[in-house]
């Protein structure tokens, strides 16, 4: 019986979901993008797509997405957005983050990465534009996988800080106090392995087709730069999604080395409790402000 109601509940969400896209303007780029993805099914084979434009797609990916909060340094208007103002980029930093970012690209996220080809094709993984999923399927997908990386990432990230470890593995993440988009992957290798593991569960779970592979890697990166950008942005439309953590709820991680584990929704620490320093610390600033006024 329960069965049937639910299949009921997820036949009629379907349908509202069907109805509503097909209220939609058709999408210019559709047609572009079919194209663009059938002339790399046709001239490069899976391992190469799984492989090396995996690959591509992250690195491409990763400094862009980082390039605007890079160039936020440069611009006068932008530093009254920062969060730490008392702490500004250097190029020493920026540069030794730079490296050790290559290195854990390359040596160890790239191995990983070769995996991809293996997995698509022991789970029988779908490349075909045919079976491409719908958007709103993808999105919703993408969706569970943040879920699924988000609760990961929180015990595991507030196991890395338990006293007894913290200084071999997590303490390198935390050498920048006032975080910075590219800062984002800066780790210790086993914690890029302990933390991404969270990464893959979901695909593992969730995958349907080799087109969320990258649609998910493209909204965690957004999310990771966005948190690790040391700006408050107004108006930044990641504000808009329910319970998003955002960068002023995990720079104050970075500026006090505790509490607010999660790396993209906030129902974890509020759960556990572990944002009610955060919560005290932002409530005194804007009594603070008022009085001011």
């Amino acid at each position: 019986m329960a069965t049937n109601e639910s299949a009921s509940i997820f036949s009629s969400a379907s349908l509202a979901v069907e109805y509503v896209d097909s209220l939609l303007p058709e999408n210019p780029l559709q047609e572009p993008f079919k194209n663009a993805w059938n002339y790399m099914l046709d001239n490069y084979t899976k391992f190469q797509i799984a492989t090396w434009g995996s690959l591509i797609v992250h690195e491409a990916l990763y400094f862009l997405i980082c390039l605007p909060g890079f160039l936020f340094q440069f611009i006068p208007f932008m530093k009254k957005y920062k969060i730490q103002k008392d702490k500004p980029e250097t190029w020493e930093n920026q540069w030794k983050c730079f490296k050790v970012l290559l290195f854990n690209h390359f040596f160890i996220q790239l191995p990983l990465i070769c995996g991809t080809y293996y997995f698509t094709e022991y789970f029988n993984i779908p490349y075909d534009w045919e079976r491409m999923p719908r958007w709103c399927m993808l999105m919703a997908r993408c969706l569970g996988c943040a879920v699924i990386e988000d609760t990961w990432h929180y015990f595991l990230h507030r196991l890395l800080h338990h006293k007894r470890i913290y200084k071999y593995i997590h303490k390198i993440h935390h050498e920048f106090q006032a975080p910075f988009g590219m800062e984002a992957e800066y780790a210790h290798p086993l914690e890029t392995l302990i933390l991404g593991t969270g990464f893959f569960i979901g695909i593992m779970l969730l995958c349907d087709h080799v087109i969320l592979l990258w649609a998910w890697v493209t909204i965690r990166l957004i999310e990771t730069i966005d948190v690790h950008s040391g700006y408050d942005i107004p108006l930044n439309p990641l504000n808009l999604i329910p319970f998003y953590a955002g960068s002023r709820h995990h720079d104050f991680h970075h500026m006090n080395f505790i509490g607010n584990y999660a790396s993209t929704f906030t129902w974890w620490d509020r759960i556990f409790g572990t944002d009610s320093q955060y919560v005290a610390y932002y409530e005194k600033m804007k009594k603070a402000e008022k009085k001011a006024e």
